[in-house]
């Protein structure tokens, strides 16, 4: 599975979040949550099972993101883990949290970004 987003960061951007989901419905699990905040430049992964969300991890070697400027995000999904690159540049990987995979079906992208397309 590979999920492309292309988007334009808000001018004065706060916050915005990529889902990789088991449905539309709130509550429904969430595979991947790519959280990016502005004020403190900060990318946060996470998933939600049964309700619940896990640790976050926020390691990342740098911050792709610009107020106003268009970005593309790759979410791939490999045997292992969820590889995320921006603009084709690695920018961090997920350990699955979720299983099974196939069960994924929503593709959730909210926050202060202009969706141009999603494939």
């Amino acid at each position: 599975m590979r999920i492309l987003v292309t988007a334009i960061v808000s001018k004065r951007p706060k916050s915005f979040a990529i889902e990789l989901a088991c449905g539309s419905e709130e509550g429904a699990d969430v595979a991947l949550r790519l959280e990016v905040q502005f004020p403190g430049r900060t990318i946060a992964r996470n998933a939600m099972l049964g309700g619940q969300w896990g640790a976050d991890e926020t390691s990342v070697p740098y911050f792709p993101f610009t107020p106003g400027q268009p970005f593309k995000c790759e979410l791939l999904c490999e045997h292992e883990r969820f590889r995320v690159t921006v603009d084709q540049q690695n920018l961090c990987g997920f350990c699955h949290r979720l299983q099974p995979l196939h069960s994924i079906n929503s593709v959730r992208v909210r926050g202060d970004l202009r969706l141009t397309k999603v494939t």
